[in-house]
């Protein structure tokens, strides 16, 4: 077993990340600015060491890198590497010490969806500096563990899911509001014919994914890994099976995307567009085949396992 590093431990996917690193017998150092704690509760975490960094604070100093290497993993998983800047500042202090370096990317690296469901090697035209910032991130990593061995595996999520925070929602945005309107049996209003698709992954599908890429090293090394359900949904496919799970007809409606827009705050119409402009549809096959890759979570579970989660601890009124 070895020593592992998770920096940005107690988010999304770190909360169940964590506990099953540490139920197979590694050595975990939760890596977090110290300011929150896991989404859920679970005994594991009284083994694991904590450190506190500001990475921010810690990059501007020059000092993150070497502060990260220094903890001695052999193994570091980040979750929380927005710019190629900072992936090579970490990088750099890790070449030569680390046997595996796992980056955590997203789907958007894509950019528009042209080929579906979308495999990892097509050419990829992002646009949107988080979807330009993850695939430069994507190529330098790659590149330097094809050209100087550096043992570093992607890992792509799409939309994450998982109890303690609100899923993405049939209107493509990040608003309770809208599971609230289908609970009531009220009319959701959708963006053009709701044929936009999006992908969801539970974030213990995630983690389950960076453990079988530890064990199966050899073949994960230099490659990057689609991290998402078993299949994407439609907006209007995904709000008629959330009306079904709360015990009502689907009654959804259909606008021309400005007059939807419209109707929308502009947070939540941003938030849309930024989704349904690349309606990812992406493929696990890589994934299947070379690590075993099974998500036990559909798109739709996931997501209601979520809600389930906020109506129980009264964060959605239904």
């Amino acid at each position: 077993m070895a020593r592992v590093v998770v920096i940005g431990a107690t988010g999304h996917i770190g909360t169940y990340l964590v506990p099953r690193l540490v139920r197979d017998g590694h050595e975990v150092v939760a890596v977090t600015r110290g300011k929150a704690e896991p989404y859920l509760p679970d005994p594991a975490w009284q083994r694991v060491e904590r450190v506190m960094l500001d990475r921010a604070d810690e990059e501007a100093a020059g000092r993150f890198g070497s502060a990260i290497a220094d903890l001695g993993g052999k193994v570091v998983i980040d979750n929380i590497c927005f710019t190629l800047d900072s992936a090579r500042q970490l990088v750099e202090a890790l070449r030569g010490r680390v046997q595996h370096f796992l980056h955590i990317g997203t789907i958007w690296t894509h950019g528009f969806s042209e080929v579906v469901p979308t495999p990892e090697d097509v050419t990829k035209r992002p646009f949107g500096e988080y979807g330009v910032q993850k695939a430069a991130i994507e190529a330098y990593l790659l590149d330097l563990a094809r050209r100087d061995g550096f043992p570093a595996t992607i890992l792509h999520p799409g939309h994450i899911v998982g109890q303690g925070w609100s899923p993405l929602n049939p209107a493509g945005h990040f608003d309770d509001a809208a599971f609230a309107t289908i609970a009531r049996g009220d009319t959701l209003a959708l963006p053009n014919f709701g044929m936009e698709t999006v992908h969801h992954v539970h974030a213990d599908d995630i983690a389950v994914l960076a453990i079988r890429a530890m064990a199966n090293w050899s073949v994960s090394v230099g490659e990057a890994f689609h991290a998402v359900s078993p299949r994407a949904v439609t907006l209007r496919g995904y709000a008629e099976a959330m009306y079904r799970w709360f015990g009502h007809e689907p009654a959804p409606s259909f606008h021309p995307w400005e007059e939807w827009k419209a109707m929308q705050t502009p947070e939540n119409a941003a938030a849309t567009w930024e989704h349904i402009a690349r309606s990812p549809n992406t493929s696990i096959e890589k994934g299947r085949r070379l690590l075993g890759y099974a998500p036990r979570y559909s798109s739709l579970a996931a997501v209601q396992e979520s809600v389930s989660w906020l109506i129980a601890h009264r964060k959605l009124a239904v």
